[in-house]
């Protein structure tokens, strides 16, 4: 049996990369994201990778707190390299080759962002971290990641998260919440439901992008999506069923 998508694009959390720490990177998130990458990578599966930075700063909390909103979102972009970097070092440390691409030019530590180089470089079999966000403030790392995926023709969003899909209230402070399996784009943004913002999932949706959620704390869980599993919970268009969704 084949794989189900042969390029992909990760969205990790900052907070993700913190662990049991809190705060910060841990070590040995890196080193388990790593191998998982490893067995993927095996299967002949391309894979770019957006990274948040909220493990190291916010840039709307810093907002709400007094803080320019620009000013706190660069802020937050630059925490994202930071984790582009650690994630680097991690994923070659594991046998990988990688390249970061920041979207704020800063050459000393990474490429800028171009999006042919980018596609060449997945054609080539690195993993392809994209830091900065956008480039721009007032946009997520969830935007990010849905604008990434659709500029280098992903065939899908695996959006990590710390629970085993999308519910209909967070299951960490309501036990009886229900998974759900399936939605549509527009059953997230009506439901409010906090998959990703609301501009990530319009991309999505425009473009026929599906998002898969699932647990990143579940060792394997990437590999069993790309295998046709039915993990975690598809966003996708109305058509669409279990793991596949349309593009």
């Amino acid at each position: 049996m084949g794989v189900l998508y042969r390029r992909v694009l990760l969205k990790l959390s900052g907070e993700a990369l913190a662990g049991a720490l809190g705060y910060g990177i841990d070590p040995s998130v890196i080193q388990r994201i790593a191998e998982e990458l490893r067995e993927v990578q095996a299967l002949g599966v391309q894979v770019g990778i957006v990274i948040g930075g909220g493990n190291i700063f916010r840039g709307f909390q810093a907002a709400a707190a007094g803080m320019d909103r620009a000013t706190a979102d660069y802020m937050g972009m630059l925490a994202t390299v930071l984790n582009a970097l650690a994630l680097q070092d991690g994923l070659e440390k594991a046998g990988l080759i990688t390249r970061v691409c920041s979207a704020i030019e800063m050459p000393a530590v990474a490429e800028p962002y171009i999006r042919r180089r980018a596609i060449r470089h997945l054609e080539k079999g690195r993993v392809v971290i994209f830091a900065a966000g956008t480039g721009n403030p007032f946009f997520t790392t969830d935007t990010a990641a849905a604008l990434r995926a659709v500029e280098v023709e992903a065939e899908v969003i695996l959006k990590a998260t710390r629970v085993d899909g999308v519910y209909s209230a967070d299951p960490l402070l309501e036990p009886g919440a229900e998974r759900l399996a399936h939605l549509t784009y527009i059953e997230v943004l009506n439901r409010g439901l906090k998959v990703m913002d609301t501009t990530a999932i319009s991309i999505c949706m425009d473009n026929h992008l599906p998002i898969v959620v699932f647990n990143l704390t579940q060792p394997g869980n990437i590999r069993r999506i790309l295998m046709g599993e039915a993990i975690g919970s598809t966003v996708g268009d109305p058509v669409a069923s279990g793991q596949g969704g349309s593009r």
